[in-house]
């Protein structure tokens, strides 16, 4: 039977876990608390045992999706069998398949709060940093190895493609949920095949 500080901790997930799910459909300040403490069960006064104050819980939520989507990337990006440019393509393909999800409202939470809470929390909008700068470094070493490899060619520095690219899909999955259709997505493979010479 677990111990009272691994059940805190579980708890702690379980919360930040609701939290993600409610968030990536409704956004940050449309979710009060209490729809997500009722997801999970706890009660609302033992909130604030787990999170100092809601910008705590907010950064924490932000931590622990880009933790979870980081280990996500590199097991794309690392899969053997595949050349570099080959992995790239496969993690633009995953991109696209999480961002059609409920009429291209996607699962991704640096798409769906990136500008909300950016403008409310500093905390927010730093964790939104570097979990998003721990993509394009990602990136930047998959490009890096894809010239290694053969597999790639480019015009830039791997650096400043992996920000072109990261850019490019963020901008392409905002305009594929405004328009609720996947064809900004599509010019954007194209367009990252043809930036990657992939």
């Amino acid at each position: 039977m677990p111990g009272t500080a691994a059940r805190s901790t579980e708890t702690r997930q379980n919360i930040l876990d609701a939290a993600q799910r409610i968030m990536a459909h409704k956004g940050y300040s449309a979710v009060g608390l209490n729809e997500v403490l009722a997801e999970v069960g706890v009660p609302k006064g033992s909130f604030y045992h787990h999170f100092p104050s809601k910008d705590a819980f907010g950064e924490a939520l932000l931590k622990s999706y880009f933790d979870d989507y980081l280990a996500d990337m590199d097991r794309v990006l690392t899969a053997p069998g595949r050349s570099a440019a080959e992995r790239l393509m496969d993690y633009w393909k995953v991109w696209r398949e999480t961002q059609s999800v409920g009429e291209c409202q996607g699962r991704c939470l640096a798409v769906k709060l990136g500008a909300e809470v950016s403008d409310l929390s500093e905390s927010m909008r730093l964790a939104l940093k570097e979990g998003t700068d721990a993509i394009v470094g990602r990136l930047e070493r998959a490009i890096s190895a894809g010239l290694t490899d053969g597999s790639v060619t480019i015009e830039d520095t791997p650096l400043e493609t992996a920000r072109i690219l990261y850019d490019m899909w963020l901008g392409a999955s905002v305009m594929a949920k405004i328009h609720r259709s996947l064809e900004p997505l599509d010019i954007t493979t194209t367009v990252t095949r043809r930036l990657l010479h992939a």
